[in-house]
């Protein structure tokens, strides 16, 4: 770096020597473990690749792909915009530019601003596989237009290009064929999924995994290791259903419509206990007997992977066949009130919910819920960490 620094005081405007100096404080960051001297590398690096007609083409393209690699990694991506918006305009016959500027426009949801990008790149490059599986991304989540969704989704993965073989768009070009009906089209892209190693098997399509943990759809509470935990709470079911129903009766109660657009059709909330291995104050408040009972159930409160919730469903309700986002959880269901007429498949088997009891299933497996009953039903969601998870898994895994 000192030497690099000598040549910048006797050529102030290298962007070489700005880069080559950037590398060595990224390579000290890394060291030292400091986000300030990541930082000081990306700044510098940044005043490098502004010096325009002073930085070759090929020292651009490298500068600039580190450039936007390392915000990135700092959670700064829309500070890198700016440099994205500078790579289009420098290489507007590259698609590579776009392709950046197109993911980290969805990353922050500027889902207008993709759009614009990815018409104007499938106007340029028709051919585009990246371009095409985006937008019918774009299609699916946003728009809930199911038809062109598949077409551009399908599309994109057929040409194989950089990027198109990902574990999302297999999901979600399956779930727009379930939707359109098409359980042909839908089957064989999820043997496809499987095939190419991207889901763990064609009913087990989680895309966070720990590869070595046994996968079942459903589990005996003997099985996950936490019977004991579980039957403490199953043994105070009545006092978590009073507090669920006094939530549910507060004029102002906190249940949220579930978020994943999940639902086919009906009412369906959830009122959120624990997230991501934090407890939500504001709703423990209103139930602290049940919130005490999961502080005291570790497996459970420490799980970044998973959530505690009442989840809450009125009758006439269908969720849509679907997998959760990660096989290091196991999910436990508390049966509390409404539950005849309501059932859910896990895999190939379907099962009914238990008045005061805990039915167990790993949710990373395909599963799909009906309720066909008369009342409300309301369960207690509890999700617990997979058994066979090292305590260095559980520390180093990251929160979903």
């Amino acid at each position: 770096m000192e030497k690099f620094q000598e040549i910048l005081k006797k050529k102030p405007h290298s962007p070489r020597s700005m880069f080559m100096i950037g590398l060595c404080l990224d390579r000290l960051a890394f060291y030292e473990k400091s986000n300030a001297l990541l930082d000081e590398s990306i700044t510098i690096m940044t005043k490098a690749v502004t010096l325009g007609p002073y930085v070759p083409d090929e020292l651009a393209r490298r500068i600039l792909r580190t450039l936007y690699d390392k915000m990135k990694f700092r959670g700064h991506i829309f500070k890198g915009i700016p440099i994205l918006l500078k790579a289009v305009e420098r290489f507007p016959n590259e698609r590579e530019w776009r392709h950046y500027l197109i993911v980290a426009y969805l990353t922050l949801g500027r889902n207008d601003d993709a759009r614009l990008i990815l018409q104007e790149s499938l106007r340029t490059w028709p051919d585009d596989g990246f371009a095409k599986v985006h937008y019918g991304f774009l299609l699916k989540l946003v728009d809930k237009n199911y038809k062109a969704a598949a077409r551009y989704m399908q599309d994109g993965i057929d040409t194989r290009d950089p990027g198109t073989l990902d574990g999302r768009f297999f999901y979600h070009l399956g779930d727009a064929y379930m939707r359109l009906g098409n359980a042909e089209k839908e089957a064989a892209i999820y043997k496809q999924g499987k095939k190419e190693g991207l889901f763990l098997s064609e009913m087990q399509r989680s895309l966070h995994n720990v590869d070595r943990l046994t996968g079942r759809p459903w589990w005996t509470k003997e099985q996950t290791g936490y019977k004991q935990d579980l039957d403490k709470m199953s043994a105070e079911w009545r006092i978590i259903r009073k507090e669920g129903l006094n939530a549910l009766a507060l004029k102002k109660n906190g249940f949220k419509d579930e978020s994943e657009t999940l639902k086919d059709k009906g009412d369906w909330k959830e009122f959120m206990l624990w997230a991501r291995g934090k407890k939500v104050e504001e709703n423990c408040k209103k139930a602290p007997l049940t919130c005490g009972m999961v502080e005291k159930f570790k497996a459970a409160s420490s799980c970044k992977q998973g959530q505690v919730k009442f989840s809450v469903m009125k009758p006439g309700t269908h969720v849509w066949a679907h997998t959760g986002p990660t096989n290091a959880r196991i999910r436990a269901h508390l049966g509390l009130a409404g539950v005849p007429g309501a059932k859910i498949r896990v895999g190939n088997e379907t099962r009914e919910w238990i008045e005061g009891d805990f039915i167990v299933f790993d949710d990373s497996f395909e599963h799909e819920v009906w309720h066909e009953g008369e009342k409300t039903r309301l369960v207690l969601i509890v999700d617990m960490w997979h058994p066979e998870l090292t305590d260095d898994e559980k520390a180093n895994l990251s929160p979903i």
